[in-house]
C-alpha cells in the first residue's frame, strides 16, 4: 500500500492500542449542532451534538484525530470494498446523529452484518476492525430503539418512476439510463415478473455502487440439476454503453414476453437459468454520461474509479496454458490463480466477477462491448507473447466458432456484405475472429472464465460508435434482439448429464472419455451434486477425458445422451 497510507494506519494503530476499553458516550440529552464534517456531509441527517462517543468536543478534535483519518483513507486501504457503509458507519460514531435535543445511537445489528461483510477486506490488508466501530460498545440494539444509519444509502433507488400515463407496462423506454434509473428499471421488472425473476447483487464498484444483476429462472435463486447457467455482462468499458441499454432491454422483453405467453420465451425461461448483469462499469459510465452520446471521447470513462481497464484487471491463465499444454500429460482446466496476482491492484469489479463465476457454475457467458462489429472469442492473448496479432485457439476453437457464429449469423449488420458499413474489416471472416488474431492483451476476462472455470465467453462488439445517441437505441435493440436469445438457447446444445458410479452414487469432479460425438456440440453439463462439493461443469473435451480402458458408451437421442454414468474404476480427481 502507499506509504502515506500505510503510516495513516499505523498511527490509527497506535491510538486505538492507547484508547480507553469504554467511554460513558453522549449524554442523551444534548444541544444539537449543525453537522460540519466533508467525509460525512452524505449522512441520512444534519446536527450532530458534543461531546461525541469517542469524547472528542470539537470540530478541531474531530478532524485532527487517527480515527476521523482512518476513516478518510479505509476507502482507499480496502480497494473500495465497503465503500461507502463503513464510511457513514464511522460518521454516526464520529459525528453522532442528534435530533429534538436528544443523541440517537446507530443500530447493532446493522454494524454487525457490516463488520460481517466487510470483514474479508481487513483480513486481505492483515488489519483489525476499527475499535471505534465496536459494535456492543457504540452501537444500540432495537429494543433500546436505534436507527440505521445506512437506511438512505440507496434511498433514490427506492423512488419508484411511474409510467407515462396510458402505456402499457409492458412499454420499454429505448433511452439512456442512469444509474437510478437502470436500478429501478430492473426492480420493477423483477417484481412484476417474481415467479419467474430476481434481482441481487454481487458486490460494489470502487465507488460504491452495487452490481446489480437480475436474474430469470423457473426457480429464481436456486440452482437445479440439468438446468444449464449462462450469462450476459455489458458495459465492464464504462464509455462503451450500448450493452448495458442492451441487456436492460433485455430483462424487460423476457419479462413481458413471458406474462404474455410467448412459447418460445417460456420455455427458455423454464429450462435455463439467465443472469444480466448490465453494468460491470457502473462508475465508468457515469464519467462518461457526464459528457453525453456524441461527445464523449475515444476512451474518456473506459477504466473503473481507479483508474483500471478492468477487461485486463483479471489473473493472466493464459500465459500458464501455454506452459502447462507443453506438458504431456497435464490439466489444462481449471487452472488456479497464482497468488503473486494479489500483489497488484485489483478492483473490486474484477473481485466480484470472479467469486460469482466462482459461486455459480455458468456454462455459457457473452461480455458486450463497443467500439466495432465483430464476435470475438478466445484465447485473446497471443501464444507468442511478443506476437501482437497471432491466431491463438483454445482447443475448443470450433466450439467458439459455433457460439460465435450463433450471434453473427442472425445478425442483419454483421451479415451485410457492404465494405462500407462499420466493421467492413471483418465481412471475410463472416464477422467472427478469433481474439489474439484481432490483437492480443492479457487480463482478459473471457481468457479467465475458460481456463479457470470452464465458461465459454465470447466477446461482442455491438457497433461502431461507443456511446450512441439515444435515436439509435431501438434500431440497435432490433438488430441484436434475436441474436441474444438465440446465443442464449446455444447453452442447450450438447451433452447433459449427473455423474453418478454404477451404484448410482454421485462422483466428484468425474473425469470421463465421450466418444463417437462431433466435437462442436460437447459444451454441456456434467453436474456432481455432493454435499459439500460444488456444482461443476464440463463444457470441452479436455475435461471429457480417461483411459480408453475406463470409457463407458452414451446413448443419444438428438445430440443428448439418456444416461451418463462411467463406472466405478474410472479416472477420477
Amino acid at each position: 500500500m502507499p506509504l502515506l497510507l500505510a503510516a495513516l494506519a499505523a498511527m490509527a494503530a497506535l491510538a486505538f492500542a492507547a484508547h480507553p476499553s469504554c467511554s460513558p458516550g453522549p449524554d442523551p440529552s444534548a444541544t444539537c449542532v449543525d453537522l460540519h464534517l466533508r467525509t460525512c456531509a452524505d449522512a441520512a441527517y444534519n446536527h450532530t451534538s458534543f461531546p461525541t462517543p469517542l469524547e472528542h468536543r470539537s470540530w478541531e478534535a474531530v478532524e485532527s484525530s487517527p480515527e476521523y483519518m482512518l476513516l478518510g483513507v479505509l476507502h482507499f486501504l480496502l480497494e473500495g470494498q465497503c465503500n461507502p457503509d463503513l464510511r457513514l458507519l464511522g460518521c454516526s460514531v464520529l459525528a453522532p446523529r442528534c435530533e429534538g435535543g436528544h443523541i440517537q445511537r446507530p443500530c447493532r445489528h446493522v454494524c454487525e452484518g457490516l463488520r460481517e461483510a466487510c470483514q474479508p477486506a481487513f483480513d486481505a490488508i492483515d488489519m483489525a476492525w476499527p475499535y471505534f466501530l465496536d459494535c456492543a460498545q457504540y452501537f444500540a440494539p432495537e429494543e433500546e430503539g436505534c436507527y440505521d444509519p445506512l437506511e438512505q444509502l440507496r434511498g433514490e433507488l427506492d423512488v419508484e418512476e411511474a409510467l407515462p400515463s396510458g402505456l402499457p407496462p409492458t412499454f420499454i423506454r429505448f433511452a439512456h439510463h442512469s444509474y437510478a434509473q437502470m436500478v429501478r428499471v430492473l426492480k420493477r421488472t423483477a417484481a412484476r415478473c417474481s415467479q419467474v425473476a430476481k434481482m441481487y447483487s454481487i458486490g460494489r464498484s470502487f465507488e460504491g455502487k452495487d452490481l446489480v444483476v437480475i436474474e430469470f429462472s423457473s426457480r429464481p435463486g436456486q440452482h437445479e440439476l440439468m438446468e444449464p447457467e449462462v450469462k450476459l455482462i455489458g458495459n465492464i468499458h464504462g464509455n462503451e454503453v450500448a450493452g448495458r441499454e442492451m441487456l436492460i432491454y433485455l430483462a424487460q422483453y423476457l419479462c413481458s414476453e413471458y406474462l404474455l405467453g410467448n412459447a418460445r420465451i417460456q420455455r427458455l425461461l423454464n429450462t435455463t437459468r439467465i443472469h444480466l448483469l448490465p453494468s460491470m462499469n457502473p462508475d465508468g459510465y457515469e464519467v462518461a454520461a457526464a459528457e453525453g452520446a456524441g461527445y464523449n471521447g475515444w476512451t474518456s470513462g473506459r477504466q473503473n474509479a481507479q483508474n483500471l481497464d478492468l477487461n485486463r484487471n483479471f489473473p493472466d491463465l493464459t500465459s500458464e496454458y501455454y506452459r502447462l499444454a507443453s506438458t504431456r500429460g497435464v490439466r489444462t482446466d481449471h487452472i488456479s490463480i497464482s497468488q503473486y496476482y494479489w500483489w497488484g491492484k485489483v478492483a473490486p469489479e474484477t473481485k466480484a466477477i470472479m467469486k460469482w463465476i466462482q459461486t455459480i457454475p455458468f456454462v455459457l457467458s457473452a461480455s458486450l462491448h463497443g467500439g466495432d462489429l465483430v464476435v470475438s472469442y478466445p484465447f485473446d492473448f497471443s501464444k507468442h507473447p511478443h506476437e501482437e496479432k497471432m491466431f491463438s485457439p483454445t482447443p475448443d476453437e470450433k466450439m467458439f466458432k459455433l457460439l460465435a457464429r450463433a450471434y453473427a449469423d442472425v445478425h442483419p449488420m454483421m451479415m451485410d456484405r457492404s465494405e462500407n458499413r462499420c466493421g467492413g474489416n471483418f465481412l471475410k471472416r463472416g464477422s467472427i475472429i478469433n481474439g489474439a488474431d484481432w490483437y492480443s492483451f492479457t487480463g482478459g476476462m473471457s481468457d479467465f472464465n475458460y481456463l479457470h472455470t470452464n465458461c465459454f465467453e465470447i466477446t461482442v462488439e455491438l457497433g461502431c460508435v461507443k456511446f450512441p445517441p439515444e435515436e439509435a437505441l431501438y434500431g440497435l435493440w432490433q438488430h441484436n434482439k434475436e441474436p441474444l436469445l438465440n446465443f442464449l438457447e446455444m447453452v442447450h446444445r450438447g451433452i447433459k448429464g449427473v455423474v453418478t458410479d454404477k451404484y448410482g452414487k454421485p462422483v466428484k469432479n468425474a473425469r470421463i472419455l465421450v466418444k463417437g460425438i462431433r466435437h462442436d456440440v460437447t459444451t454441456g453439463l456434467l453436474e456432481t451434486p455432493s454435499p459439500g462439493f460444488p456444482y461443476r461443469h464440463c463444457s470441452s473435451p479436455r475435461l471429457l477425458q480417461g483411459n480408453e480402458e475406463n470409457h463407458h458408451s452414451l446413448a443419444h437421442e438428438e445430440g443428448r445422451p439418456r444416461g451418463l454414468h462411467p463406472p466405478a474404476s474410472g479416472d477420477r480427481t
